[in-house]
């Protein structure tokens, strides 16, 4: 666990927005419209924005495109996490996560209880750290978006969020705080993307 200092400023990150549809485009995309707005008025910086069809590859090779690029912290993609055929994002992604982060699909299953009862079974809302990359997914409807962002992403994304919060997993090593540095007698982890050190 990341401990967070008393004193940790907020660190603006570089966000996508993906959205996974067969029917929408960007003009139609009230989702990522939402998320666009709410990690804008949190002082967030969107990168970049795109839709694509529930296509394996076509999802994977957007994500695969902003994981590498150092101007991008977080990728969020919603749609394509329910149960039909067509339904592929869990699919494209997980085997691009070097660590799964499974107590987000838990919690927003958790969150999701309250408005949809037990239909929130069938939600497949997965999140992974692909290199120094945050990816949460999430389920395509506005109100799952506000619910993804105003339960869970808006605080694990702000730095100042304590006793720990995901900001250090993308930051430099210079600025992680004590507890993510390595144990003494041991190497730090010193892979580099320019502007965002590992």
């Amino acid at each position: 666990m990341s401990h967070v200092p008393a004193d940790a400023p907020f660190v603006p990150l570089g966000i996508a927005v993906l959205t996974v549809s067969d029917t929408r485009g960007l003009n139609e995309d009230g989702s990522g419209d939402l998320l666009g707005e709410r990690l804008a008025a949190a002082g967030h910086a969107l990168r970049e924005r795109q839709v694509v069809p529930d296509d394996v590859y076509r999802i994977r090779a957007v994500v695969s495109a902003w994981v590498v690029r150092d101007d991008i912290q977080v990728v969020l993609v919603n749609g394509g996490t329910g149960f039909t055929p067509r339904d592929t994002t869990p699919e494209a992604l997980m085997p691009l996560f070097d660590k799964a982060i499974d107590g987000y699909g838990e919690l927003f299953r958790h969150l999701s209880l309250e408005s949809i009862g037990t239909s929130t079974v069938q939600s497949r809302a997965v999140a992974g750290l692909i290199d120094r990359t945050l990816v949460f997914a999430m389920p395509g409807s506005p109100k799952a978006c506000a619910t993804a962002w105003d339960g869970i992403l808006a605080a694990q994304l702000d730095a100042r969020t304590r006793p720990c919060n995901f900001v250090a997993m993308v930051l430099p090593e210079a600025e992680r705080c004590d507890s993510r540095q390595a144990p003494t007698g041991r190497p730090a982890d010193t892979r580099t993307r320019e502007g965002v050190a590992s």
